[in-house]
């Protein structure tokens, strides 16, 4: 038998060694003459008496080396076996031995995570059940390249890691174990020696659930969920969502109907997103956070759904229910920065490790939260494989990416001095574009069909270029600028609105330089913003007239739709996490007709391919009008690609007007597909009872005679138009 130093016992007892496999467990050995035995060492303080338990029903007592490691020799391989010690005053353990396995995360794993490539990380690090060697357990994995120990601590140990340090995989700054008889439900978290010498406990990066916060440990779990939307998924790699309907509504779970879990989510918020027509819900982040009031935008488990409302299962029942409703799913998510909370990322193991190491690249100065070094290869593959996760694990349909501005730039809310510029002298932070670019491009490659949107508020270029035209290769960008813009036209005095004309008509200069979606999302509804409909002017009726013109009239405008909850039935409140939605106000038939309204509005939006087929298309789309043209009205045709034809028409004034010429591009019948002051919406029921006809003039030009009511929007549809696509769900 091989003696050891007594200062590496007393190293392997503390829990401080950075191989502990290296002495316990099971080590074959052979002697002079050849033969060939097994020593075996254990790890266990304060016992009495320490016996190995062989398979073949055989036993080997063992030996009190040092600092309570018992050691003993067996003839040949001893197999699996078990460890029996009795102790003075507590019961008599019998259990599996860690040590005598071999390690759980393969060569080609470490490569591929030292390389920054490894695109299903979240099965080689985290926590696993699994059977490993005839033996049931957990197989732990966590990086921690600058750890001196990491030992694993939870139920299963008192929260006393000394009986389970992990053993160092070398270079990769991986550390593993696994630990036999750990249960799935059992909260764990990792103890890291730092290199200054003090001990630390970390949550797992990779955990795949955690506690309910306040609490913060991780927790195993395992998925035994088996999906049945099949047929969804098939569709959706076969189709080219630029080319498809989409009009999001905007959640957050915990305000929507304060109370319900993600199973109870499924019945009722189907119901609703199927009366009032979106094609998708976005769900605000459902990944683990701490502060509810971040409204999930400060993550610390970024591979676990947030425990408020019940198991990562009960999620994939809800997207999967969606996705059976004919619903796609888009979730938040947040790569550009994270919290300093202790117990996650941030100096995961006593160093910068996930966040820059330069607090001028490594501090956002307007959150106070971290930024991720996007130049290390791990740190980026632990954001790819996390957007992949989501994608693969939970079959969401595209991911909405938060602050991207905050990424794209070094200067970011920093002044002069507090920021260093690039290699090549400018501001563009290349490595988080690099970034970006990586994971889109991945994205889209294993998930065909899916919509990756960027949140981006600046001009920068190319955000939905492909990566191969050096763009970011994002399938839609946000637009900022038709938001700001539109808003505060719509909130103007429909008096003065005729002067400000081009706030609601500049977006279509640069309409089709990006693939765009329009949000009037939760940032424009809170913080004292107040909801949609109290930004309007006027009395409730006018209130109400606005905000259905002005939501016909951005479904009308090239680019996709998104809406925040709530205001699809006129919220009066604007929005706070802590209260959920005033629902009582569907009890007042106004609130209940404008909800009709946007369910109208998504399935005649939906039935009307000039309205979506070629939204990235500047030929599809012309400004329309006539000789004395009223500037409170803004009016433009939509074309599909199969030669249909769309007239969009509001009238922003406070009066309607009667005889208006209109210059239509063809001659016949136009028929009113919408109209916003109908009387089943809740308006006047003034229009042109259903629709309107272009004459030819002698110049050969079509012009039409139209009403258009005050505070409104038509939508004419050409009645000759020779073929009418159907959209393609999924």
């Amino acid at each position: 038998m091989i003696t050891v130093e007594p200062v590496v016992l007393e190293s392997v007892s503390a829990g401080t060694h950075h191989d502990p496999h290296s002495i316990l467990g099971a080590h074959p050995e052979v002697d002079d003459e050849g033969r060939r035995s097994t020593t075996i060492r254990v790890l266990r303080p304060l016992a009495e008496t320490v016996t190995v338990l062989l398979s073949d029903g055989g036993s080997v007592p063992l030996t009190h080396a040092a600092e309570g490691v018992w050691e003993g020799s067996v003839r040949g391989a001893p197999g699996p076996y078990r460890v029996a010690a009795t102790y003075e005053n507590a019961p008599d353990w019998i259990s599996s031995d860690p040590y005598r396995h071999e390690p759980t995360v393969g060569e080609l794993d470490l490569h591929l995570i030292g390389e920054g490539r490894h695109e299903r990380l979240w099965e080689a690090l985290g926590a696993h059940p699994l059977i490993h060697d005839g033996d049931a357990g957990v197989a732990f994995a966590v990086w921690a390249p600058n750890a001196r120990a990491v030992r694993v601590v939870g139920d299963h140990n008192g929260w006393d890691g000394r009986l389970h340090a992990m053993r160092s995989m070398g270079a990769s700054g991986v550390w593993e174990l696994f630990i036999p008889e750990v249960e799935v439900g059992a909260r764990y978290k990792y103890e890291i020696l730092t290199r200054a010498g003090e001990w630390i406990l970390k949550a797992d990066p990779m955990a795949q659930l955690a506690e309910t916060p306040p609490a913060t440990a991780s927790v195993v779990t395992r998925s035994s969920y088996r999906w049945q939307d099949g047929a969804w998924m098939t569709r959706r790699a076969a189709t080219h969502a630029v080319a498809q309907p989409l009009s999001v509504y905007e959640v957050h779970l915990g305000s929507w109907k304060p109370g319900l879990g993600y199973r109870e989510l499924a019945d009722e918020l189907i119901a609703h997103v199927t009366a009032t027509g979106f094609t998708h819900v976005e769900l605000m982040p459902v990944a683990e956070h701490p502060f509810g009031g971040s409204w999930g935008y400060q993550v610390t488990g970024y591979y676990a759904p947030t425990h408020r409302f019940g198991e990562p299962d009960d999620l994939r029942h809800l997207v999967d229910r969606l996705h059976q409703a004919g619903i796609g799913v888009i979730l938040d998510w947040v790569p550009g920065h994270f919290p300093k909370d202790a117990f996650a990322l941030a100096r995961f193991d006593g160093e910068t490790v996930y966040e820059h190491p330069d607090p001028r690249r490594g501090e956002h100065q307007d959150w106070g939260t971290l930024i991720f070094d996007y130049g290390r290869a791990e740190v980026r593959n632990f954001l790819v494989a996390n957007a992949l996760y989501w994608l693969e694990e939970f079959h969401v349909d595209g991911l909405r990416v938060d602050a991207v501005a905050s990424m794209l730039y070094l200067d970011y809310s920093r002044r002069d001095g507090e920021w260093e510029p690039n290699v090549h002298g400018g501001r563009e932070n290349l490595e988080a574009i690099r970034f970006l670019q990586e994971v889109n491009a991945t994205a889209y490659r294993r998930h065909p069909g899916i919509l990756m949107i960027a949140e981006e508020s600046t001009s920068f270029p190319g955000v939905t270029a492909p990566t191969d035209h050096a763009g970011l290769g994002f399938g839609f960008k946000w637009n900022m600028g038709w938001m700001n813009d539109s808003l505060e036209y719509i909130q103007r005095d429909p008096m003065y609105r005729g002067h400000h004309q081009g706030e609601m008509t500049f977006s279509f200069v640069y309409a089709f330089g990006e693939n765009y979606l329009l949000p009037i999302s939760h940032d424009e509804v809170v913080h004292g913003k107040g909801s949609l409909l109290a930004k309007m002017p006027g009395d409730h009726a006018q209130k109400l007239a606005n905000v259905r013109a002005y939501l016909a009239y951005m479904w009308g405008h090239p680019g996709k739709n998104l809406l925040f909850m709530g205001q699809e039935f006129g919220q009066l409140a604007e929005w706070t996490e802590s209260r959920g939605l005033d629902w009582w106000l569907l009890d007042q038939p106004s609130h209940a007709q404008l909800q009709s309204f946007v369910g109208s509005l998504n399935r005649t939006y939906r039935g009307n391919a000039p309205l979506w087929e070629r939204d990235g298309d500047g030929s599809s789309f012309t400004r329309i009008g006539a000789p004395d043209w009223d500037p409170s009205v803004v009016a433009f045709i939509r074309r599909d690609a199969h030669g249909g034809h769309l007239a969009v028409i509001s009238n922003f004034a406070g009066v309607t007007r009667t005889g208006v010429a209109l210059d239509l591009p063809l001659a016949g019948a136009w028929n009113e597909v919408l109209n916003t002051d109908a009387a089943e919406h809740g308006g006047h029921g003034a229009g042109n009872l259903g629709m309107v006809y272009a004459n030819e003039r002698d110049d050969g030009s079509p012009r039409a005679i139209v009403t258009l009511p005050a505070l409104s929007t038509l939508w004419l549809r050409y009645q000759r138009d020779p073929h009418i696509p159907t959209a393609t769900r999924g």
